[in-house]
């Protein structure tokens, strides 16, 4: 489906990627819902297949980066199904809150955790990552992992991650890059645009979500263009640190 561009000072009538299409940001929020709408159920599964089991490695970097203490709170933004937020409090980490602006999602994690008689599950809160209903300065850690470039409103999105943390927080964005070293290039390209929404269509019945995946991340900013934006955003002491070939960077950054 396409849309018409429409041509307004309303931020809210401005285009956004979706893909490799321009929706208007009212479109994008509904297209991304229905995306995890979709894949919500198969999601973990999915992660395992498509990274070959990378995805539990970079988390865990993430993780380490944070390094969980008892008395540290953690905000997990998009954080789905509990993953980071699940791994906080397991090493230790005082309290962790997932929130993500998808219902399915959260739902998904929380019945995973009563699945598995996880009594020290994390917080779940349903919102968007550019509205964050936290009093600034209340935060010891914020991430947000493989979910901003879903976000609707990134600059909005990065501030409010920013706002929320105490002085001295740390802020760690984990993301797909466009930015692959160039001899994998080639073959990560081909993998992505045939492999993965060929797994989507046989695993998790939506191809058109997976496909949608795959391009999100060519539209993505370069490592270098997100720095900038994490500092326009506020957040101080900013690095990038690519792992795996540059498929996956690691962002940091402190509120100061």
């Amino acid at each position: 489906m396409k849309y018409e561009k429409k041509q307004t000072g309303n931020k809210f009538d401005q285009d956004v990627s979706f893909g490799f299409q321009q929706v208007n940001t009212k479109a994008h929020k509904k297209l991304i819902h229905n995306v995890f709408d979709s894949v919500a159920g198969r999601y973990n599964i999915m992660n395992d297949l498509m990274s070959g089991g990378l995805h539990r490695f970079w988390k865990k970097v993430a993780l380490d980066r944070i390094s969980p203490q008892r008395e540290q709170i953690l905000l997990d933004v998009a954080g789905g199904t509990g993953d980071i937020a699940n791994g906080f409090l397991k090493r230790g980490g005082g309290y962790a809150i997932v929130y993500d602006i998808n219902e399915k999602m959260l739902l998904t994690g929380l019945n995973n955790n009563l699945d598995h008689g996880n009594i020290h599950s994390p917080l779940i809160a349903c919102g968007d990552a550019a509205a964050i209903p936290i009093r600034s300065g209340s935060l010891d850690a914020c991430t947000i992992v493989f979910g901003l470039r879903n976000v609707t409103d990134r600059e909005a999105a990065l501030k409010e991650m920013c706002r929320v943390l105490k002085i001295g927080g740390h802020f760690i964005c984990i993301e797909f890059s466009p930015a692959v070293v160039g001899p994998l290039k080639k073959i990560y390209d081909a993998y992505s645009f045939n492999v993965i929404p060929w797994l989507g269509q046989k695993i998790a019945g939506d191809r058109e979500a997976y496909q949608y995946l795959v391009e999100s991340i060519r539209r993505f900013p370069q490592p270098a263009a997100l720095t900038e934006e994490m500092l326009m955003a506020g957040f101080r002491n900013v690095t990038e640190t690519p792992l795996t070939g540059g498929i996956v960077f690691v962002h940091s950054g402190w509120r100061v």
